[in-house]
């Protein structure tokens, strides 16, 4: 007489290898972004990245080039150039002597809400075409948990190289 064999739950890895995206996903992202970044005469893509999250409360620009997943010297020139504008300003770290705290300065504030409300625009222009926008819109909600996540795991692996190596 044979055993039941239970049912494994499939482990995060295994559904994953179950899910292929399509290449259509990968141009239609690269499409919107490229549509986003249209939408804001005033920023590029990656000001507005920077300026966003000095709003959400990043105020050193290390911290910001790791969140974002960019080098260091693109993040430095990126931040020179938005300090030039007068969108951002910087002042001490209390704990820090070395590091700059990046604040958004009132012009900065207004061009982020330009900039979001452009691309926000645009986004609901694109939506108003889709066959169910308020399914686009959670799917995009879905999208964002997701990267933030990837992201998180990616700077984590990437501590625990560095720390291996001055281990050594």
């Amino acid at each position: 007489m044979e055993t039941p064999t239970e049912a494994v739950a499939p482990t995060d890895e295994a559904r994953a290898a179950d899910v292929r995206v399509p290449v259509q996903a990968v141009r239609a992202l690269v499409s919107v972004a490229r549509v986003l970044e249209r939408a804001s005469d005033e920023l590029s893509l990656a000001q507005y990245r920077v300026l966003a999250a000095v709003a959400a409360g990043d105020e050193r620009a290390s911290r910001i080039a790791t969140r974002l997943a960019l080098g260091k010297p693109a993040i430095s020139a990126t931040v020179e150039s938005l300090c030039q504008r007068g969108l951002l300003s910087r002042g001490t770290v209390d704990d820090d002597q070395r590091a700059a705290a990046l604040r958004l300065t009132d012009q900065g504030r207004a061009a982020l809400d330009l900039a979001e409300g452009a691309m926000i625009d645009r986004l609901d222009r694109i939506a108003a075409r889709a066959p169910d926008p308020a399914a686009m819109a959670q799917a995009l909600a879905a999208l964002d948990e997701a990267v933030n996540g990837y992201l998180a795991d990616h700077h984590a692996a990437y501590l625990n190289r560095s720390g291996a190596k001055d281990r050594r």
